[in-house]
């Protein structure tokens, strides 16, 4: 079966953008992208730092609450409807919710291919990518590396620790089927 879709899961600042846009240039048929991180700047400002919407605690944490499940839940759909009208998509993505956030997808996916890619990197090296940045609640990053994994199964990991974005792409772009 063609692979339809490639979701990569991975805490903040561990390397998914850089290795999406990577990927986008390797892959030989052009694929669309989407991040949780446009998702979230796409919510209605009043949705950015309520109980109902998505908080940031000062400590890295992040909460969300009912309204932004019923919008995430429209996003993915949606992101799902353009993949069974033909669209390779590949998504970007933090399961905050370890296993539970990788089940909401399979739920919306029913039969699509997917090639599921965690991308882990060491919360240290993650941390400096964070203060680098600058965009970034500090701490997030070291709090989202492992938990972001937990009980989720991939078909490929890569790390990003000391593995660049290009190489991380071409070897998920060789299980591209």
């Amino acid at each position: 079966m063609t692979t339809q879709m490639i979701i990569l899961n991975g805490g903040s600042s561990s390397g998914k953008s850089g290795i999406v846009r990577c990927l986008q240039a390797v892959l030989p048929d052009p694929w669309l992208a989407f991040g949780c991180d446009s998702f979230v700047d796409s919510l209605p400002a009043r949705m950015q730092a309520s109980d109902e919407g998505i908080t940031f605690a000062a400590d890295g944490g992040v909460n969300v609450g009912a309204d932004f499940r019923t919008l995430e839940a429209a996003w993915t759909e949606g992101i799902v409807a353009m993949a069974r009208a033909g669209a390779r998509i590949i998504v970007d993505d933090v399961f905050l919710g370890g296993a539970a956030s990788q089940q909401r997808w399979q739920k919306a996916l029913g039969g699509l291919a997917v090639l599921w890619v965690g991308v882990r990197c060491e919360s240290t090296v993650a941390a400096g990518r964070e203060i680098a940045r600058g965009d970034r609640v500090p701490g997030m990053a070291a709090s989202q590396a492992d938990v972001v994994h937990e009980g989720v199964l991939y078909d490929l990991e890569v790390d990003t620790t000391h593995t660049e974005s290009l190489l991380c792409a071409r070897t998920i772009a060789a299980h591209v089927s």
